[in-house]
């Protein structure tokens, strides 16, 4: 207990709230080394005209040279479908290792068939480092558990650092409630289980979102709870919700949503580990959007 509260005291956590996206990037350190870590980092992009911007990854790294720490891993927890990964820029800029988890070789099969994209590595050579349950990454004085979440999509995994998990889209908010789990790979069953794998930890846990959509009710966008708070209040999961109820009512609820406006975009460079597609011959690049017709 003792090592643990020295390692949370140690523990600097910074996010970076993207209102486009309504996504969190997360800048963690260890404030003795000053060896850090960025989480999910975001690009803005525009997809009328086809703009990408590095403006917000350029706030996390400013804030990271303004505390004077060393960025060492990118690590993502899932292949996003919201927005696009800054995390090959960050990784050129820094010189940073690249991380995600294993299943992300399942996502890159499956939408680079689809996509009829060629360089895909499937085996997942865009990314330093495949990570799976239990791994173990260093971090300065800290140490980063991997725990592998899967059932929004199968390459989600949760990054524990002390008394913090980086818990990526498998729960939200308390009063919002929990992700889809209708995209290739997902399963609501999956997901439940490992909802409580990250419940099981002591109530006491913080918990950080990678998206926030501020629930009706609430005016202020919030990215911070507990497993405490999450065990009580989920608006699904909550009060000991049973696995059978809770996938009755979220595949009843995804089968309501529409697909992600950024889904095509995002993935296409997502699943490169944040890596825009190669140039056409005429040396433009382009994002597929397959067609289908009524």
């Amino acid at each position: 207990m003792t090592e643990l509260k020295e390692q949370a005291a140690s523990l600097s956590v910074e996010g970076f709230f993207d209102e486009a996206t309504n996504s969190i990037t997360y800048l963690v350190a260890d404030r003795a080394t000053r060896f850090a870590a960025i989480i999910d980092p975001v690009l803005d992009f525009d997809p009328v005209s086809g703009h990408v911007d590095t403006a917000p990854a350029g706030r996390v790294l400013e804030a990271a040279d303004a505390a004077g720490l060393k960025v060492v891993w990118v690590l993502e927890t899932h292949a996003h479908a919201d927005h696009l990964s800054a995390a090959d820029h960050i990784r050129r800029k820094t010189a940073a290792k690249l991380g995600a988890g294993v299943g992300i070789r399942e996502v890159q099969e499956v939408f680079g068939a689809q996509l009829g994209v060629e360089d895909i590595k499937t085996e997942g050579a865009d990314f330093d480092l495949l990570v799976v349950d239990g791994d173990r990454i260093p971090l300065g004085g800290l140490e980063i558990e991997v725990i592998a979440t899967p059932g929004h999509t199968p390459a989600c995994v949760s990054y524990r650092i002390a008394d913090a998990v980086f818990v990526g889209d498998t729960m939200f908010m308390p009063d919002y409630g929990t992700a889809r789990c209708d995209f290739p790979g997902g399963d609501a069953r999956q997901l439940y289980r490992s909802m409580h794998k990250i419940l099981t930890l002591p109530r006491e846990t913080r918990l950080f979102m990678c998206h926030d959509y501020k629930a009706p009710g609430r005016d202020q966008f919030a990215w911070e709870t507990t497993v405490g708070d999450q065990l009580d209040r989920n608006v699904h999961v909550g009060g000991g919700v049973s696995e059978d109820d809770y996938v009755a009512m979220r595949e009843a609820r995804d089968a309501t949503l529409k697909l992600p406006k950024l889904l095509y975009p995002a993935l296409q460079v997502n699943i490169r580990g944040g890596r825009m597609p190669p140039p056409d011959a005429n040396g433009i690049r382009y994002i597929k959007v397959p067609l289908s017709q009524a």
